[in-house]
């Protein structure tokens, strides 16, 4: 779809939510749980297309599902959301450059597939950081 005169696929926008999903199954239930969630994941990304962009797309997942569990597990202690909001952006732009490199062999649609993952990695963070503080605000 075309926004702002960049061409952004629906899937981007799903694709954005996925690292902010995996960083909240970590903290949920644990490392091993979701080292495990990203190789299915790039397992499943790997059957949804025609060969060459399904091995784009499994390639795309594991990189950047990895980067952002390293930057996540790294600085979520001290500050969560920092911490989700880095290591979200570390992975979108790994997702899309390794994604359209293998699949397409260019970079010319790279600002439309991360301004789609990098709105709903916004939106994501802006909810998770409103529910947190209202969490706090309702036990103090």
């Amino acid at each position: 779809m075309p926004v702002f005169g960049l061409q952004i696929p629906a899937g981007a926008f799903f694709a954005g939510l996925v690292f902010t999903v995996r960083n909240l199954l970590q903290d949920a239930a644990g490392s091993r749980t979701a080292l495990i969630a990203v190789v299915a994941g790039a397992a499943l990304s790997g059957l949804v297309a025609s060969p060459h962009v399904a091995l784009a797309s499994a390639a795309a997942f594991a990189t950047s599902e990895t980067a952002d569990f390293a930057v996540y597990t790294r600085l979520r202690r001290r500050r969560p959301v920092v911490a989700m909001a880095l290591s979200d952006t570390v992975g979108l732009l790994l997702d899309s450059l390794v994604f359209l490199s293998l699949a397409f062999g260019s970079l010319s649609l790279f600002g439309g597939q991360v301004a789609g993952k990098a709105v709903t990695t916004v939106v994501a963070v802006s909810v998770l950081t409103c529910a947190r503080a209202g969490r706090r605000a309702v036990t103090t």
